[in-house]
């Protein structure tokens, strides 16, 4: 399961250049809106201390990290949900992703152009929640329609499933009229699974990315209190990007210049590692990882799955004829050093079907496919 991350906002708010620091893909970057037509796509590798510790201490020979795909897509204006600018093929590619990036301007440059007036991200977020509900608003209605007309021919025994999409589909409208994402309306299981055809934007996951200058990655401003509070206010995160200093920071190749580097900058890790572990943590996914003299690999679940669905990132026959899992941490071959000395402090776990996998698990399947 590869996180796939939508990078959306206004045009000129730094889309683009913060796509192709996180990626090292080339993407066009230019002073002016709507510079990126088609979407740029970037399949990145992600940093992990722990799975380049497995690799120390087993030595395969080859190391496999969890990915991730990035999709820097055009920038969206005031009236895209009607087609204006491009709306249309904004709104169809942000249906693809997994989870949305939203980049908002953090940062006053009088040289370089912004869509508005002034620089304004409370404004700028509105714009873009405006018109994700209005899209959405659209899907719903067409939704609705499809619904009554259905209720009408139905037999009472179908009745109930169509009631449950309106159901449903009434609650999501009154949010969506306010302005506020699909994602905040609290639904049945049931009601989820019958509204799942709309594929709603909205309901999609989102976390907002601060783009920042020098000054605001050193000291932060009033524009960065202003989107880390919405963020929290919708149970999200706000992440702070320097842009400029990321694209600097892919260019060096020396492992030591590059911390010595991030150390000046008043930060310890890279924007990718930051931007990453918001996703995981919004969406609640979990790395696992199978170690050996072969291979050492990181692999993404959501927390909550069981052995047997690990097992199934794999390959689905292991997920099939699962039968067992051998289970330790990595915390613990931190702590003993070696398989063998978990073992010898009984660490080393033989778990079933019904054990849910724990964020650093290493784990070896047994099946009988």
């Amino acid at each position: 399961m590869a996180l796939n991350c939508g990078i959306v906002g206004l045009p000129n708010v730094g889309k683009s250049t913060i796509f192709s620091a996180l990626t090292g893909a080339p993407a066009e970057v230019a002073n002016y809106p709507f510079c990126t037509i088609q979407p740029n796509v970037g399949m990145v590798n992600l940093e992990d201390e722990r799975l380049t510790h497995l690799g120390e201490i087993f030595k395969p020979q080859r190391i496999i990290p969890a990915t991730v795909e990035f999709v820097d897509i055009a920038g969206l204006v005031k009236g895209a949900s009607k087609g204006e600018g491009l709306g249309n093929q904004f709104l169809a590619h942000i249906r693809e992703v997994g989870v949305i990036a939203q980049v908002v301007r953090c940062f006053e440059d009088p040289h370089i152009i912004h869509v508005a007036t002034h620089l304004d991200p409370q404004s700028d977020m509105d714009t873009i929640a405006i018109e994700l509900a209005l899209a959405d608003l659209d899907t719903l209605t067409k939704r609705r329609d499809r619904a009554e007309r259905s209720l009408k021919v139905q037999a009472k025994a179908e009745q109930k499933a169509v009631e449950t999409v309106l159901a449903a589909l009434d609650k999501i409208s009154v949010a969506l009229e306010a302005a506020k994402p699909a994602r905040s309306v609290p639904l049945r299981e049931e009601e989820k699974a019958a509204i799942y055809d709309c594929h709603f934007i909205t309901m999609k996951p989102q976390l907002y990315v601060c783009n920042v200058d020098e000054s605001g990655l050193r000291e932060g401003s009033p524009l960065i209190t202003a989107v880390q509070e919405r963020a929290r206010s919708e149970g999200s995160h706000g992440v702070i990007i320097c842009g400029k200093f990321e694209v600097e920071l892919t260019d060096i190749e020396d492992p030591e210049e590059k911390q010595a580097f991030l150390r000046d900058l008043g930060v310890c890790e890279s924007s990718l590692s930051v931007l990453v572990r918001a996703a995981y943590r919004l969406l609640g996914l979990y790395t696992f990882f199978t170690a050996g003299v072969d291979e050492c690999r990181a692999w993404t679940i959501r927390a909550g799955d069981k052995a047997p669905k690990a097992a199934g990132t794999i390959h689905t026959d292991f997920e099939k004829g699962f039968i067992k899992a051998e289970v330790y941490a990595y915390e613990d071959l931190v702590r003993y050093g070696s398989e063998a000395k978990i073992k010898e402090a009984g660490k080393y776990r033989i778990e079933g079907k019904d054990y849910i996998v724990q964020d650093g698990d290493v784990m070896f399947f047994r099946s009988n496919k």
